[in-house]
């Protein structure tokens, strides 16, 4: 740890890049979340930002099989297979930015 911070080896820092860059290509840059309704505009952003199914279900003071309903259907309509494409497009498509730490 160096000024509460985590470090990463070099090595693992270049895995982590690579794999990010392979998944990146399969997704689309093309995605629209145009065609989502404001809940899973929200449920995907949330998705983005690290939260579980029962986080996310206590953020919007649902029930977690509402959330997985919601995410089933954001991954549908956006044509991704699972979570990880789903933070990809977030952040593709703009609805989520980077957040720098300094």
């Amino acid at each position: 740890m160096a000024a509460g911070e985590a470090l990463l080896a070099p090595t693992v820092t270049r895995r982590l890049i690579g794999e990010f860059a392979q998944l990146r290509a399969r997704v689309s840059p093309r995605v629209s979340i145009e065609g989502l309704t404001p809940r899973e505009t929200q449920v995907l952003r949330l998705i983005a930002e690290g939260l579980s199914n029962p986080e996310i279900a206590q953020r919007l003071t649902v029930t977690e099989e509402t959330v997985k309903t919601h995410v089933s259907r954001v991954l549908g309509k956006l044509g991704l297979r699972d979570r990880t494409q789903a933070v990809v497009a977030a952040y593709e498509s703009g609805l989520v930015v980077p957040r720098f730490r300094g």
